[in-house]
């Protein structure tokens, strides 16, 4: 049989050996070579020296890394990308090379050794990966993702004008490494956070509010957050990469009681990976299903009308979505 014209097994082949890419981005990362040829070490025989691995691997590591894109390669020196200069050196303010710690723990990448079976189950049998397992997994995130989640932190407090809010009281709900209550209260003075999350993780949280100068005004409520008392009379709840570990109906119960802790004219700030209706686009957002589907009983990733929809049958009005220059969505509700 031969072979339709314009057809090709290569995407079926990358995908096949995609875990090598990942394998060789952590060790890149691993191994400090982005930030190493930021400072202007160029050759293999030099980064070897600079990095202590051998002359041959770091050849053989860099040239795989420019074939997918990461590096560029002139005669026998390397330079790094636009994008790898900006996300993977430690000189970029924008370093994301943390994050590969969580991104990558086995406890995540076996979730997929058994994705049919997960498939043919509609989800784990059991707890899975979610926020409301007291699960180590979750100490590891809060000290690996605080990169990813700034920016989103700096946009929320843009959108909710919190700067000139004055005196706020903010209900951080699975708070992790608590850097969006901490972003509030650093923009504002005036702000003071409730942070919830299982003890170990806030003490992570605590941490980094220290670092920041805002520790004075971070209070915790440790516990999990379907049983934890929010308390109430709260200006604004973060419910931040949370809802997506639920089926709809837990989503809209769990928001029922986020209404009840805000005071009338309150506001949630909802933060997701949002597909379109499609559930195909945009990429990144719509592939988030299978994370969800390998990783927890009934998770997913909402598109905009059924958040909309959970939000407004836990009682809140004027939803609102803020698309960002990430991945993710911001949807803002009232009380």
């Amino acid at each position: 049989m031969s072979t339709p014209p314009n057809v090709s097994p290569e995407n079926i082949f990358n995908t096949l050996l995609a875990y090598q890419r990942t394998a060789a981005l952590r060790s890149g990362i691993d191994l400090g070579l982005f930030t190493a040829i930021d400072e202007g070490t160029q050759s293999a025989d030099a980064l070897a020296k600079k990095s202590g691995a051998s002359e041959r691997g770091i050849r053989i590591l860099c040239d795989y890394l420019t074939i997918i894109g990461l590096l560029k390669k002139s005669d026998s020196a390397y330079e790094l990308t636009p994008e790898s200069a900006f996300f993977l050196s430690k000189r970029s303010p924008a370093y994301l090379g943390t994050t590969a710690s969580f991104l990558t723990i086995p406890e995540l990448r076996s979730n997929f050794d058994e994705l049919t079976d997960r498939v043919r189950r509609g989800g784990v049998a059991e707890k899975g990966n979610t926020v409301a397992d007291e699960n180590p997994i979750w100490i590891e995130f809060a000290r690996a993702m605080v990169p990813m989640a700034v920016p989103s932190a700096m946009a929320i407090a843009e959108l909710l004008a919190i700067a000139s809010a004055g005196p706020t009281q903010v209900l951080d709900i699975a708070a992790g490494h608590g850097m969006f209550g901490i972003t509030l209260a650093e923009r504002n003075p005036k702000v003071s956070v409730v942070a919830v999350d299982w003890a170990p993780v806030l003490a992570v949280a605590e941490e980094h509010a220290r670092a920041r100068g805002v520790h004075d005004r971070y209070r915790t409520r440790p516990g999990d957050a379907f049983k934890v008392d929010f308390g109430d009379g709260y200006d604004v709840a973060l419910v931040t990469n949370f809802l997506h570990h639920f089926d709809d109906p837990t989503c809209t119960k769990f928001l029922a009681k986020v209404h009840k802790a805000l005071k009338p004219g309150g506001r949630v700030v909802v933060l997701e990976f949002v597909p379109n209706p499609d559930r195909i686009t945009p990429p990144m957002a719509a592939a988030f299903s299978l994370t969800m589907l390998a990783g927890t009983p009934a998770g997913d990733a909402y598109t905009f009308a059924e958040f909309q929809r959970q939000l407004e049958g836990a009682g809140f009005k004027d939803v609102t979505a803020h698309p960002l220059p990430s991945p993710q969505t911001v949807i803002i509700a009232r009380k």
